[in-house]
C-alpha cells in the first residue's frame, strides 16, 4: 500500500495536536539534553584552540618580543642547538605565527584587524628528550634578552584541562541523563497516540495496510521532537558559545583576549546536534510502535 506526502502530513499533524502537552514535554527536554552535548562539543572546540600551539609533541614555547633583533632571535637558536637533552626544536617566524593566531582568533574579526603580521612574536617550539624537563627548560631561558615569555606544556595544558574535563565530564552527565528521560518521553508520546488509535491500526492491519504504512506517520511525529528541540538547542549552542568557551582556561601566549568560537565553527557543531536529534527522535519513535504492530 502506498504512502502519500499528504496522509502522512495528516496524521502527524494530528497526533502531535492529540498530545500536544506530551508533545512540548518531550520537545523541552530534547532540547535540555542536546543543549548539554552543544556544550561538550563547543568545550573541545575551544581547547583544540587553545592547545594549538602545543601539537607535534612541543613541550616548550620560547616567545620573543615582537620588537626582537635578529641576534637575540639567532643567539636563543644557537643555544638551543648546542644544548644536550633537546629532541627537536623548529622556529616560528612571523607570517606562520600570524597564520596561527588568525586560527585560534577566528572568530574576532576586529582582533585581527588591529593586529597584522609585524605584530606577531616569533618563537621557538622545543621537545625535549624528557618532558620533565620542561620546567627546567623554562626557567633557563626566560628572562634572556629579547625573549617575552616561556612557557610549557605541562604547566599550561594541566590548568586547560582540569577546567575543561569538569565541563566536559558535568555537561556529559547531564546530557546522558537528561537524554534517557526524553527517548523515555518520546516512546511514551508516540505510545499514547497508536493506543488511541488501537482500532484503527488493527482495521488497518486487516484490509492489508503494511507495517511501514502505520508506522511512518508515527516515526515522523518523533522525528519532529527530536528536530524542534535539536533546533533549540542548536540556538542555545550558538548565542552561548563564546560564554560557554570562556569556562576553558586560555593559556595561550597569544592571550591578548579570549579565545572565540567562529560562526562557522558553531555551525558544524550544529548540524552534529540536529542529526543526533532527529536520529534519536526517529529510532524512539519506532521502538515504540513495534509491539502495536502485532495484530
Amino acid at each position: 500500500m502506498p504512502v502519500s506526502v499528504g496522509y502522512v502530513a495528516r496524521e502527524t499533524g494530528g497526533n502531535l495536536r492529540r498530545n500536544l502537552l506530551m508533545t512540548i514535554a518531550a520537545i523541552l527536554t530534547m532540547a535540555v539534553s542536546l543543549g548539554a552535548l552543544g556544550v561538550v562539543l563547543v568545550t573541545r572546540q575551544a581547547v583544540s584552540k587553545a592547545t594549538l600551539q602545543w601539537r607535534g609533541g612541543v613541550q616548550v614555547a620560547i616567545f620573543m618580543q615582537p620588537s626582537a633583533s635578529s641576534n637575540q632571535v639567532g643567539a636563543v637558536g644557537h643555544e638551543l642547538s648546542s644544548m644536550p637533552g633537546i629532541r627537536s626544536y623548529h622556529f616560528v617566524d612571523k607570517p606562520h605565527a600570524y597564520a596561527e593566531f588568525k586560527q585560534i582568533f577566528a572568530g574576532q574579526p576586529d582582533l585581527l584587524q588591529a593586529l597584522d603580521v609585524n605584530s606577531m612574536p616569533t618563537s621557538y617550539r622545543v621537545v625535549p628528550v624528557r618532558a620533565q624537563d620542561a620546567a627546567q627548560l623554562a626557567r633557563q631561558f626566560q628572562g634572556q634578552p629579547g625573549v617575552r615569555t616561556v612557557t610549557y606544556a605541562q604547566q599550561e595544558i594541566a590548568k586547560l584541562v582540569k577546567t575543561s574535563h569538569q565541563l566536559r565530564y558535568g555537561a556529559s552527565v547531564i546530557a546522558a541523563v537528561v537524554m534517557i528521560g526524553a527517548i523515555a518521553l518520546i516512546i511514551n508520546t508516540i505510545q499514547l497516540a497508536i493506543f488511541a488509535r488501537r482500532r484503527e491500526v488493527a482495521v488497518m492491519k486487516l484490509v492489508g495496510a503494511t507495517n511501514w504504512f502505520i508506522r511512518i506517520p508515527f516515526m515522523i511525529e518523533g522525528l519532529v521532537h527530536g528536530l524542534v528541540g535539536a533546533v533549540a538547542a542548536f540556538v542555545f549552542t550558538y548565542f552561548l558559545r563564546n560564554t560557554i568557551a570562556s569556562f576553558v582556561s586560555n593559556n595561550s601566549p597569544f592571550a591578548i583576549t579570549k579565545i572565540l568560537i567562529s560562526p562557522h565553527e558553531a555551525f558544524l557543531t550544529g548540524l552534529v546536534v540536529l542529526v543526533v536529534g532527529a536520529a534519536i527522535g526517529a529510532l524512539g519513535s519506532a521502538f515504540a510502535v513495534r509491539r502495536f504492530l502485532a495484530v
